[in-house]
């Protein structure tokens, strides 16, 4: 059964159980104290913000995105797939991100994909549905499930400033990589969304402690939420 992160109680129940499940994270949550639960629209537009934030800095991004979602009313898959692609040009949009918007409401139109029944499939399913598509890399992929679903085991490996909290947090000798945080993460099913959020919030206190540590990562697209990346 997938477990879902739908309110913030429901984060603090997985928290409280992850950290009966591996002790290890004890001394964290006592650092970080709860974490929030961060949420973002679901559908067509919250998958759309996404990819319109990939690669940008937080104020790019966010500028982008009040010019799309202002001139388009409603802002869905019908009316992004027939809109110019000129105009999505002018909005802000690069080519390639014009082309992933275009293809996703392709999909959607044709049926051919239905972005809430990921939010009941296996993580590791729903991430590899997601990421078949054109211009949607494990970044976009992982946002999109966690936020945006809040699928309670999706799992952002390749997120920097996660990996620099699990390296700092358990002991290890260098920042793992996207395939090493997968082991890494096991003993955290099927609450590894969960444990998302708290090596987030370790993050933050880490980057309070140095003050520059987070500074040198990459831009994030909003405080909790991870290095923004395709």
């Amino acid at each position: 059964m997938t477990i879902h992160l739908s309110s913030q109680s429901d984060l603090e129940d997985a928290v409280l159980a992850l950290v009966k499940q591996d002790v290890r994270l004890k001394p964290i949550l006592e650092l970080t104290g709860m974490p929030a639960l961060r949420q973002r629209e679901p559908g067509f537009a919250g998958l759309a913000a996404i990819v319109c934030g990939q690669q940008l800095s937080t104020a790019s991004a966010g500028a982008i995105w009040a010019r799309l979602a202002a001139a388009f009313d409603p802002f869905d898959h019908h009316t992004i797939g027939k809109a110019r692609t000129d105009r999505l040009g002018r909005l802000g949009l690069s080519a390639a991100k014009i082309k992933t918007l275009k293809n996703i409401a392709r999909e959607l139109a044709a049926e051919r994909l239905n972005l809430d029944v990921l939010a009941e499939e296996d993580a590791d399913a729903a991430h590899h549905t997601l990421t078949a598509l054109h211009g949607i890399g494990p970044w976009t992929a992982d946002v999109y499930l966690l936020f945006c679903l809040g699928h309670g085991d999706a799992w952002p490996a390749g997120d920097i400033a996660i990996q620099e909290a699990i390296k700092i947090g358990l002991g290890l000798q260098a920042r793992p990589n996207a395939k090493q945080m997968a082991p890494l993460a096991e003993p955290w099913r099927p609450l590894r969304g969960a444990a998302a959020h708290l090596w987030w919030s370790y993050y933050r206190v880490l980057k309070k402690r140095e003050g520059v540590l987070a500074d040198k990562l990459t831009p994030a697209t909003s405080p909790g939420l991870p290095a923004r990346k395709p």
